[in-house]
């Protein structure tokens, strides 16, 4: 494959909308926040320290999330901890069987997301 069969990928900047039920809400929120930054400058600094190309390291970048899973979750830290927190603390602000019935489906959904690498090896 030459570089002229290599796909090519446009940053696009996202801020919505999504409706306010929207069980992928948080996820949009955060594509909607990151967006605001452009990764082009830390990656052309890393391209002239390295010598790699700034292709190559947007390749790994999104490689490496894409197939991590959990991992790359894990590795995003405190905006996972902060998203798991935000479910549980609405639930217990609401303080309704209801509330607390919908924050499992949310920290279930999550859950299921940080599982899928250990529940479908195949995707590697």
């Amino acid at each position: 494959m030459d570089a002229t069969d290599e796909p090519t990928v446009t940053l696009t900047r996202w801020d919505g909308p999504w409706p306010l039920d929207d069980p992928d809400a948080n996820f949009k929120a955060d594509v909607a926040l990151y967006g605001k930054l452009d990764p082009l400058v830390t990656l052309e600094g890393l391209s002239r320290n390295l010598g790699v190309p700034v292709g190559a390291l947007a390749r790994y970048v999104l490689a490496k999330f894409a197939t991590s899973g959990s991992g790359a979750a894990l590795e995003l830290g405190p905006s996972v901890v902060q998203q798991l927190a935000r479910v549980v603390d609405e639930a217990e602000a609401a303080a309704t069987d209801g509330a607390r019935l919908a924050a499992y489906e949310g920290l279930r959904q999550i859950v299921s997301w940080l599982r899928l690498p250990y529940d479908q090896p195949d995707i590697y």
